[in-house]
């Protein structure tokens, strides 16, 4: 099936809910779906880096950031790891780095924007805990679609 975000909300209308704000996109993959997986970091990509060492097939990592935009909470190097562990796309509420390598993956980004200051790497965060940003909630086991028109998250896989 042929992943387009607005047909989701026409076919599945009150059953979706979409985020309030447009992300960037990054990698090769301009659509991508999946199975939620959350961290919730500030400016620490600390359980970013176990997270995409971690088999992601069928997997969206969604990263809340705190919409910081002075820290990138991915890189090129996680990126590629992500990409090699059939992660199908990572979203970020904040910032990503090394634009160009990761625009080379075979992976879905959806990120703020870009900086190229790194993180510092402190161990801090939780994971696999509901996040919002966006006016919508992404709760681990549900779904996300993402193409060039937004951000879609259900309860149930809509394919």
């Amino acid at each position: 099936m042929s992943l387009s975000t607005p047909d989701l909300c026409d076919t599945n209308e009150g059953d979706v809910a979409c985020a309030e704000i447009n992300f960037f996109g990054y990698g090769q993959k301009a659509a991508f779906r999946g199975q939620i997986v959350t961290i919730k970091a500030f400016e620490d990509n600390s359980l970013v880096r176990e997270a995409v060492a971690e088999p992601g097939a069928g997997k969206v990592l969604v990263v809340d950031g705190g919409g910081s935009r002075r820290r990138a909470m991915l890189g090129d190097l996680l990126a590629e790891k992500a990409a090699n562990n059939h992660w199908e796309g990572i979203i970020i509420n904040g910032v990503i780095r090394d634009v160009d390598e990761i625009d080379a993956l075979n992976i879905g980004v959806r990120a703020l924007g870009s900086h190229p200051m790194k993180t510092d790497k402190r161990g801090e965060g939780r994971r696999n805990i509901p996040v919002q940003f966006a006016n919508i909630t992404f709760t681990p086991g549900h779904f996300v679609y993402a193409d060039n028109n937004g951000i879609v998250v259900s309860g149930h896989n809509l394919d």
